[in-house]
């Protein structure tokens, strides 16, 4: 256990931000979820509508740091590819 006053605020400091973190991956989780359900449901209409309120949680993800901004831009770019392939189906 620290014993040193700033090693117990750092301690304090990293439990708070790792709750955020979680919060925030799972957040992210969700949106890409409920697009992923969209897309299996085959309702293009709806899978883009689900992408375009998860595109900014997703990417706002990668601004807090809690994901790498390529993961994002990978993401994003596979299930915008996924909805433009329900059509031709």
């Amino acid at each position: 256990m620290a014993n040193i006053a700033s090693a117990r605020k750092r301690i304090r400091q990293t439990e708070r931000r790792t709750a955020r973190n979680t919060a925030r991956m799972s957040r992210m989780r969700t949106f890409i979820k409920k697009v992923e359900m969209a897309i299996a449901s085959g309702n293009k209409e709806e899978a883009t509508a689900a992408l375009k309120v998860a595109q900014p949680e997703i990417q706002r993800a990668a601004t807090k740091g809690v994901v790498h901004h390529n993961l994002v831009a990978r993401k994003i770019s596979r299930l915008s590819a996924r909805i433009k392939a329900i059509a031709a189906a």
